[in-house]
C-alpha cells in the first residue's frame, strides 16, 4: 500500500523563530474554513501537533501553516525545506467560525496568534463587516503578516512591548482606547498567548461585548477521544478539538487553561535539550 506524504511547496521566514509553510494537501484545501486547524506529524515516531490553517488555496491544492519554533517538534519542522515532506496531516478539524455580518468587528492577534486570526479577519471583511485589526509582538522583528492584516482591515493598529514599532504597550491599550472613544463594537475576536486573550476578555466584559478567543491547549488525537484538550467554559467541560477552538472569552477558565498547558513543561524541556544537543553534534561533524 502506498503511504501518502504531504510535501512542502514553499517556505518563508516571517520572523527569526516563525516560519510559514505552504503544504500540498488538496482535500484539506478544498474543505477548509476560517477557524479550522490540522494535526501534523513529521515522522512515524513523531509528536502530533495542532496548527491553524492560516490560508487555503483549492486551485493549488495547498494550505498555509505558520509555525513558531518553541519546542522540539516545532524546531524540527522549522528545519525542513521546500520539497521535504511530512508523514501525516489530518484535517480540517474543529468548528469553523460563524462568518456573517456582525457590524464593527475588532480582530486582535498577539505574536504568532496573528496567523490564525488572519483568515478570520479576511472572512469577516468579505462578509461586509467593518474590521478594525490590532496586532502585537514583543519587538518589531517578531511582527508577522502586517501587510496581509492591513489589507483586510478598515482600521489597523500595531503595538510592540518595547515601542520599536507602533504603540508602545499592549493590544489591550488600543482596545481600551477604542472603547473610551465610544466606538460601537459588535464583536471582538482575539488569538494569541493565554494572558493576552484573558486580558482582552477582561477588557470587553464590563461593556458586555461578545468576545471570541481561539484556545490552544495540549492536544493529541483532535477528534474528542483522548480528552487531553479539555477546557472549562461556563463551568462546563469542553473539548477544544470538537467543541472549539473558538469559545466565548467571558466564560473561559483561563487560569485552568494556563495550568494545563504547563503540565508537561519539564518533559518538553528535556526533549528540546536532547534534540538541540543531537542537532548540535550533527552540525559539528
Amino acid at each position: 500500500m502506498k503511504i501518502m506524504t504531504y510535501k512542502i511547496v514553499s517556505k518563508k521566514e516571517l520572523a527569526p523563530t516563525i516560519k510559514m509553510f505552504e503544504m500540498g494537501a488538496p482535500v484539506v484545501a478544498r474543505k477548509a474554513k476560517a477557524g479550522q486547524f490540522v494535526i501534523l506529524r513529521i515522522k512515524e515516531r513523531g509528536e502530533r501537533i495542532p496548527l491553524t490553517i492560516a490560508d487555503a488555496n483549492p486551485e493549488r491544492g495547498a494550505i498555509t501553516l505558520v509555525v513558531e519554533e518553541i519546542g522540539k517538534t516545532t524546531k524540527e519542522l522549522g528545519r525542513l525545506n521546500e520539497g521535504d515532506s511530512v508523514l501525516d496531516l489530518v484535517g480540517p478539524l474543529g468548528n469553523p467560525m460563524d462568518i456573517r455580518k456582525y457590524g464593527r468587528v475588532v480582530c486582535i492577534g498577539g505574536g504568532s496568534g496573528v496567523a490564525p486570526v488572519y483568515p478570520l479577519t479576511k472572512a469577516l471583511k468579505k462578509a461586509g463587516n467593518k474590521v478594525t485589526s490590532i496586532i502585537g509582538a514583543k519587538t518589531r522583528e517578531l511582527l508577522i503578516l502586517e501587510g496581509e492584516m492591513q489589507e483586510t482591515s478598515d482600521e489597523f493598529y500595531i503595538t510592540t512591548d518595547d515601542g520599536s514599532k507602533g504603540h508602545r504597550g499592549f493590544v489591550t491599550d488600543i482596545l481600551r482606547k477604542l472603547l473610551d472613544e465610544g466606538k460601537q463594537i459588535d464583536l471582538v475576536v482575539a488569538v494569541g498567548p493565554v494572558p493576552m486573550m484573558k486580558a482582552v476578555a477582561d477588557t470587553t466584559k464590563p461593556n458586555k461585548i461578545r468576545t471570541l478567543v481561539s484556545l490552544n491547549p495540549i492536544m493529541v488525537d483532535g477528534m474528542g477521544m483522548c480528552g487531553a484538550c479539555r477546557v472549562t467554559v461556563g463551568e462546563k467541560t469542553k473539548f477544544t478539538c470538537v467543541d472549539g477552538p473558538l469559545f466565548d472569552g467571558h466564560l473561559v477558565d483561563f487560569d485552568e487553561l494556563a495550568a494545563r498547558r504547563q503540565l508537561y513543561e519539564p518533559e518538553e524541556k528535556r526533549a528540546l535539550k536532547a534534540y538541540e544537543e543531537k542537532i548540535g553534534g550533527a552540525d559539528d561533524s
